[in-house]
């Protein structure tokens, strides 16, 4: 899922806040209306740990290799992860190294890829997955949180084909980033209402849209153009009857509603260089919107690029050459999506536009205006799914999260003494894991 803008200062919610739009794609399509948005299926195969071993243990420290890692957490405890992403030569004026920060209950599985990278899982029990789920803030009315939680449980059970018994262990692991839907562990610092979260997982608990006896692929996106889209359009898959066309208009309140930007022909020139769609030397002296596209001169030379072409420059180039000025006006990313028109001046192109997200499925600003309004959750989840609304069905026990994938190096602290490596019995002293051939943990002391 992708976020919406925040004031200055709004620390926290980032964590529960910034993912709002960002959507889940039915069949790993990607989403066609958010640039890098990620359809890609989750990592499979999360095998059972190897037994690591032991090459040096000097003046009470422990160096450990293993194939794979698992690290169990102390009762009642978790671990704060942070994981360093390899470095990679960048064009951008202010590269961005990604990193991973956060907290997770439950066992962490480590284990390399065939690259040398590091892959982390996180074992953990239904309940705590969905009170991690950060998609929504807390402080929504309560059965637009109640929906959002209905929705999240059927899309995950749907993704993962769970069809066990109440308390199954769930072995299909499911990805926690905007792939599938975000994981955000527990939250640090505590957002203001996270308990009215808490409470629509508790309150819900058990419900699950079904079609067909089956959990339906409720997938969902932050704001709309004024209506959503079948799933058949937008991601090429089979219609759904329950993720059909339905009118919007109850999400104004979304700050991504209504955008515009100002593109102005020497940033425009800059941005389009970079992406190989202008030629070096040669300044934009004009456009005209030439149908789908847009027609540039200036320089002895003229281009005409397609409306798609020109929103994926932009969005690549705009904040990387120029990370000042783009994105602009709070917006997520330059041109959030591909709901937009172009106008032409003569000092360059105005973008205005509408939403962000895939467009399938539940409006997430729409659930919160129908939530103000009065409707109870399953009314909106009936709006937004064809007239589905939630039904018992078995919740499995624990389930495995892939939080992280790619990474060069890990620090792991667990929250109190007692976590387990193996046979050993931790400390609270942080771990260092670093990949290669294989995993290799050390105890990460001063």
């Amino acid at each position: 899922m992708r976020g919406f803008p925040l004031p200055r200062g709004a620390s926290m919610a980032i964590a529960l806040v910034v993912t709002l739009a960002a959507c889940t794609s039915p069949g790993g399509a990607p989403d066609r209306s958010a640039t890098g948005a990620s359809g890609t299926p989750p990592p499979t195969g999360a095998a059972s740990p190897s037994a690591p071993q032991p090459t040096a243990e000097p003046d009470g420290d422990f160096r450990l290799t293993a194939d794979r890692l698992s690290i169990r957490p102390p009762a009642g405890g978790w671990f704060r992860v942070r994981g360093v992403y390899p470095w990679s030569p960048s064009r951008c004026v202010r590269p961005d190294r990604p990193t991973l920060a956060a907290r997770y209950p439950g066992a962490l599985s480590i284990r390399t890829d065939d690259d040398g990278t590091l892959t982390v899982t996180v074992t953990l029990g239904f309940q705590e997955y969905l009170e991690g789920i950060a998609e929504v803030p807390p402080t929504w009315p309560a059965a637009a949180l109640e929906a959002q939680v209905i929705a999240a449980r059927s899309y995950v059970l749907s993704r993962t084909g769970f069809a066990g018994a109440q308390g199954d262990r769930l072995d299909t692991p499911i990805c926690g980033t905007s792939a599938c839907q975000v994981y955000g562990g527990i939250p640090h610092p505590r957002p203001p209402g996270l308990r009215r979260w808490y409470r629509a997982v508790r309150a819900t608990r058990g419900q699950v849209l079904l079609s067909g006896g089956r959990p339906a692929d409720t997938v969902y996106f932050s704001t709309s153009n004024g209506h959503t889209y079948g799933n058949d359009e937008v991601f090429g898959s089979a219609p759904l009857p329950y993720l059909r066309p339905v009118p919007e208009r109850d999400d104004s309140a979304s700050p991504l509603a209504r955008w515009r930007i100002d593109l102005p022909f020497s940033d425009l020139a800059t941005v389009l260089r970079a992406a190989g769609s202008w030629p070096a030397g040669a300044p934009i002296a004009s456009a005209t919107v030439d149908g789908s596209g847009v027609r540039l001169t200036g320089g002895g030379e003229q281009r005409t690029i397609g409306a798609g072409d020109l929103r994926d420059a932009v969005n690549t180039w705009a904040p990387c050459l120029l990370p000042g000025r783009y994105p602009s006006g709070g917006l997520p990313t330059t041109i959030p999506s591909g709901w937009f028109s172009v106008s032409a001046g003569p000092r360059g192109l105005t973008v205005t536009g509408r939403g962000w997200g895939h467009g399938v499925g539940m409006v997430q600003w729409g659930a919160y205006g129908k939530a103000s309004r009065g409707w109870s959750a399953s009314k909106i989840l009936a709006f937004y799914y064809g007239g589905l609304t939630p039904r018992s069905y078995p919740e499995p026990g624990t389930m495995q999260v892939v939080v992280g994938t790619g990474l060069r190096s890990l620090t792991v602290k667990p929250s109190a003494p007692g976590a387990r490596l193996g046979e050993r019995t931790l400390d609270e002293a942080p771990l260092r894991i670093v990949g290669g051939d294989r995993v290799t943990v050390s105890a990460a002391r001063p």
